[in-house]
């Protein structure tokens, strides 16, 4: 008589728990999908999907064809400080525009802006169509562990056991807070506001991600469909907490009479014609030396939360599926229970590979935010300026950095 699959409970619907799901059952596991939010919540703004993650999405056959997104081909760079207003740099990437249909490890330099509550819909839906079960407004409470089994329960009072658990519950983690405790977030004094609106009709950039220097403020924009765009103004000041829910009218009026709004190369048309504004604060937590305690590990912004400034968050998160996928078969190849030593062996080998990349990019995020993006004074940032101009008037070293951090998470053929 046939063994009944592996059960595996996924704590989280967004980036990573639909993917991972998915993957697993493909590969014959029994995965249970667990999300505290209620289905089809229109929470957060929009994401860049960049090559690494489009990589681990095209394993899913016919997924990359499904996402209502905009592939952006060119980048450009404009300084909004008051009297030094200009074009700093531009570049169109070589990588045609359909690459994204045929992902392979050679295209480095793709992206595709990406409402996520759209993204997330059609994720959730892929798993489910593949016989995924996803329990929605489960929030859970407390992870207890026996020696071949987890048990989890859950604030609406009831609990399900699995062969082990995924925490991959975001940036505010609670499977997180019942491995390691609880953490005190530290505010990096810096918030977002972001929005939608109608692209800007003075603007001659198709299929582009537009970054604007101003003085103590950034703003950046990309499309996320044909005739609409994303944007996000990044700012030091006073903690705005992170409830990722839109703010209200007047805070909606009140930037319209920002600075911001005044802004040129279709910046100020922007803010002026959004329709809906999130705010929040960006938050740093404690860099983790382990993701996992016995049969529990932490992926994606669980494991290693980012601010948002390389875009690359739900990127790392996808690049986390597929590692993690990969040495769960290479040490349990039978897809059989595995034993705690063959769990130890794969979640220390995926630690291995994942902590020093996401450690980098994590310290990267934050001086780009910190030392690029939000300047004070007006000398400190025409001398950014410079840097800029720099950059992008030979612009093959700043190429090759994007692609490297874009590249991966296999070179090749993928091993799962």
């Amino acid at each position: 008589m046939a063994s009944s699959p592996t059960k595996v409970i996924i704590v989280g619907c967004g980036v990573a728990g639909p993917v991972l799901a998915y993957i697993l059952k493909s590969k014959g596991f029994r995965p249970v999908v667990y999300e505290r939010i209620k289905r089809d919540s229109d929470g957060g703004i929009s994401l860049m999907l960049q090559s690494n993650g489009l990589r681990v999405l095209a394993l899913i056959p016919g997924l990359l064809e499904q996402l209502p997104g905009q592939v952006e081909n060119h980048m450009a760079f404009y300084s909004t400080v008051p009297g030094h207003e200009e074009l700093l740099g531009e570049h169109t990437l070589e990588t045609p525009l359909d690459a994204v249909g045929t992902m392979n490890n050679s295209v480095n330099s793709v992206g595709m802006g990406i409402r996520r509550h759209d993204f997330l819909h059609v994720l959730s839906g892929t798993a489910t169509k593949a016989g995924v079960e996803i329990h929605y407004e489960h929030k859970v409470v407390d992870v207890q562990q026996e020696a071949d089994i987890v048990h989890v329960k859950f604030e609406n009072g009831t609990t399900d056991t699995a062969s082990f658990v995924v925490g991959c519950d975001g940036i505010h983690s609670n499977t997180r807070i019942s491995l390691f405790g609880k953490e005190e977030a530290s505010y990096t004094g810096l918030t977002q506001l972001g929005g939608f609106s109608p692209s800007p009709k003075s603007w001659t950039h198709k299929n582009a991600m537009v970054n604007y220097f101003g003085e103590e403020t950034h703003m950046i924009s990309y499309q996320i469909g044909p005739d609409l765009n994303s944007w996000a103004i990044t700012r030091r000041e006073a903690e705005h907490k992170e409830t990722w829910r839109a703010v209200d009218d007047s805070i909606l009026e009140e930037l319209k009479k920002d600075p911001v709004s005044k802004w040129g190369f279709g910046a100020g048309e922007l803010v002026q014609t959004a329709k809906k504004m999130i705010k929040y604060g960006l938050y740093d937590r404690p860099e983790l030396k382990t993701w996992h305690k016995g049969r529990v590990i932490l992926i994606g912004d669980a494991a290693h939360p980012t601010s948002p400034h390389l875009g690359q968050g739900a990127n790392q998160a996808l690049e986390d599926v597929y590692h993690l996928v990969r040495v769960l078969l290479k040490h349990s190849p039978s897809v059989g229970e595995p034993s705690t030593g063959a769990l130890k062996n794969a979640f220390e080998e995926f630690e291995s590979i994942r902590l020093p990349r996401t450690s980098s990019l994590v310290k990267q995020a934050r001086q780009t935010g910190e030392k690029t993006r939000v300047i004070k004074g007006t000398a400190a940032c025409l001398a950014r300026n410079e840097t800029i101009r720099a950059i992008w008037a030979n612009p093959e070293f700043s190429v090759q950095s994007l692609a490297n951090a874009r590249s991966g998470p296999f070179d090749g053929e993928s091993e799962i």
